[in-house]
């Protein structure tokens, strides 16, 4: 589980001709369903129909065994760690060659290929293929690349007899001797630790492609240069780079932003500002199932919900620390009769304020509260994307005071919860990792200790597998991080569970222990989900935007087959609406146009009512997810959803 895993990809070609049955043929004939992507264990497999020649011996088609590609990664294959460094340099010295005033910065490794900055005017798509070529050229002459130790004074000797003011400012940031550099041959060096291939001959011109421009700020600072970065991937070979192109289509057919479009569930609005999200009605209708879905199951796990204002008197956040160390995330305050006030970028100081309301006893500990908080954090523009990177959000916030004997228990609580929630919308496959204490914190050894042995011995007791981040922890307490994983394989960071030593201790908080003495309680910091839109995002990518039936905004779509079926269809609308099913009706188009709007808006079931299904009060039905159910009376057609809705599986 904690372990990193390969992507699999595979392909599965089947001759299945389909259609609907003779009660759909009366009314319309659609073509075989077009390929889809359905999610499996480790991946996706892609399924095709296609037309198979009889064999002079038999007619019958032979099984086609999926072809299955694992994509290494930079942990698992330190040949192609090694492929992409040096695709990095070889890409820039192809640019050097033919731009010779472009200036280079930094070219790292990535998780599926590389990219260099540079210093350049504005590149276009031709530029790239020219590059690319360029490349090409240069990995054909089997260049060595030759490693070199220098001391800093030769280091910038050299850098200033080629004019690379970006290189300067590297060197200048390295704290160890003596500099190592890279050369590529005798024609074009870097200062860089490495590693790298031995030649540039090791590196499969075929198995490369550059695949993107996009500016990027020096530093990350947007005070400073703007800077031309150049996106590539490299693999090891062209099968895994024909894997690779294939899993990124995929991935953008799944786009959440296009999907949220196409879909109608969600939208940024320029008039608005950027980052800020608008939920439509078929988008506001999952995230109520998603909260309804959330607040029960907290409830039931003892937690209170409560509620809590979105802004606050700055003071507040002088206490909480946020202004010292969390001000470039803030957005600035606003002045309210003489005071100043800002916009909550966290809930965790308010719910600090519901625990001091009054006094507390260890009788009363554990205390657990939660809330969908909407906060606001100042992002960059060019940072924010889609529902993934936002400036307002609502989180799934939860905290948890108690002793210090409950934190395992707790602890363990904690993770009960997340798996039955993430487990109910589909995600059943985690990457765990258990981040310890750094070399600055606050907190005393023995809390430090107890806190992470009672993190470890809850992520033991679930039998969870897990890494352990030695010092990755944050200065005020230990932590547990857990990433999910999509249908295509890709770990999406949702649930997180902190300890903290640092607001206890900053807002004084106690607790009366059996002595009537003031003690300080645990603070427990926890998320499930971590966003509503991020999560909402990951879960329109997961499901392609065909939600299960359980999820969908709607659920069935009534289609008559002329207007002379309009009025039943309305009163098999208003009563589906009435039993708790999201119905629609469509009508006043041919019915294959409204089919085919069904299937584009990946509606799981439609209705179909003709002439005789007015005489006899019956629907035929076709179902997104498992073809024609067949001609059913509509109080058996509510039944069966229910019951499916219930059981969370697709008719």
């Amino acid at each position: 589980m904690a372990s990193s895993r390969s992507l699999l990809l595979s392909s599965s070609f089947l001759s299945k001709p389909s259609s609907f049955s003779s009660s759909l043929r009366r009314f319309v004939y659609l073509p075989s369903p077009t390929p889809r992507f359905y999610p499996k264990r480790h991946g996706f497999s892609t399924v095709f129909s296609v037309a198979t020649e009889p064999s002079i011996s038999s007619t019958v088609p032979k099984k086609t065994e999926p072809a299955t590609v694992s994509l290494p990664s930079n942990d698992s294959s330190d040949k192609l760690l090694k492929i992409r460094h040096t695709c990095a340099h070889v890409m820039a010295m192809a640019v050097q060659k033919l731009f010779p005033d472009a200036k280079v910065t930094i070219g790292p490794w990535i998780d599926n290929g590389f990219y260099y900055d540079f210093d350049m005017e504005p590149l276009t798509d031709k530029d790239l293929k020219r590059i690319k070529k360029e490349m090409d050229r240069i990995i054909s002459r089997n260049l060595p690349l030759l490693r070199e130790e220098v001391s800093r004074e030769e280091a910038q000797k050299r850098i200033m007899a080629i004019n690379e003011p970006y290189k300067m400012e590297i060197l200048e940031s390295i704290k160890e001797e003596p500099i190592t550099v890279y050369h590529i041959g005798n024609e074009w060096w870097d200062l860089c630790a490495g590693p790298h291939v031995e030649t540039t001959g090791k590196i499969n011109k075929k198995a490369v492609e550059l695949e993107s421009v996009a500016g990027a700020y020096w530093r990350g600072d947007e005070k400073r240069q703007m800077l031309q970065r150049i996106y590539g991937t490299a693999w090891e070979n062209e099968e895994q780079l024909k894997a690779y192109l294939h899993f990124k289509e995929e991935a953008k057919r799944r786009d959440h932003r296009r999907i949220g479009q196409d879909l109608d569930l969600f939208s940024i609005q320029d008039e608005a500002g950027g980052g800020l999200v608008f939920w439509h009605p078929k988008g506001a209708i999952v995230r109520n199932i998603i909260e309804e879905s959330w607040k029960r199951m907290h409830v039931e796990h003892g937690y209170d919900l409560i509620y809590t204002p979105h802004v606050a008197k700055a003071d507040l956040w002088k206490i909480s620390g946020h202004l010292d160390f969390y001000r470039e995330n803030m957005y600035d305050q606003m002045e309210i009769e003489d005071e100043l006030y800002q916009l909550r970028p966290m809930n965790c100081p308010y719910h600090i304020l519901l625990y001091q309301r009054k006094r507390q006893s260890y009788r009363d500990l554990p205390i657990r509260v939660a809330e969908l908080g909407t906060v606001y954090r100042y992002e960059l523009s060019g940072s924010l994307h889609g529902l993934f990177r936002v400036r307002g959000f609502t989180q799934d916030d939860a905290h948890i005071f108690c002793l210090e004997d409950q934190i395992k228990d707790e602890i363990r609580g904690v993770l009960d919860l997340t798996e039955e929630i993430l487990s109910r919308f589909g995600f059943d496959k985690y990457e765990v990792n258990l981040s310890t204490r750094p070399e600055k914190s606050v907190g005393s050894d023995d809390i430090w200790e107890k806190a992470t042995c009672a993190l470890k011995d809850a992520l033991d007791d679930k039998g969870w597998s897990y890494e352990v981040d030695e010092g990755g922890g944050a200065f005020y307490g230990p932590k547990i991080d857990l990433k999910i994983e999509d249908a295509l394989g890709r770990k999406w960071q949702c649930s997180t569970i902190q300890v903290d030593f640092n607001l206890p201790q900053r807002f004084d908080i106690t607790y009366v222990d059996t002595n009537s003495d003031k003690k300080r309680p645990i603070m427990i910091h926890r998320a499930v989900l971590g966003s509503l839109e991020r999560f909402f995002g990951v879960l329109i990518e997961h499901y392609a935007g065909d939600f299960p039936l359980w999820l969908s905004p709607v659920q069935v779509r009534v289609l008559p087959v002329t207007d002379n079926q309009l009025e039943f269809c309305k009163e098999v609308s208003k009563k589906l609406r009435a039993c708790g099913v999201r119905a629609e009706l469509c009508h006043g188009e041919r019915l294959p146009k409204l089919i085919r709007n069904a299937e584009t808006q990946k509606i799981p079931l439609m209705a179909v009512v003709g002439p005789k299904e007015v005489e006899t009060g019956t629907l035929t039905v076709r179902s997104r997810f498992g073809g024609e159910l067949g001609t059913i009376p509509v109080d058996d057609f509510i039944n069966k959803i229910n019951i499916a809705v219930e059981t969370r599986i697709s008719l």
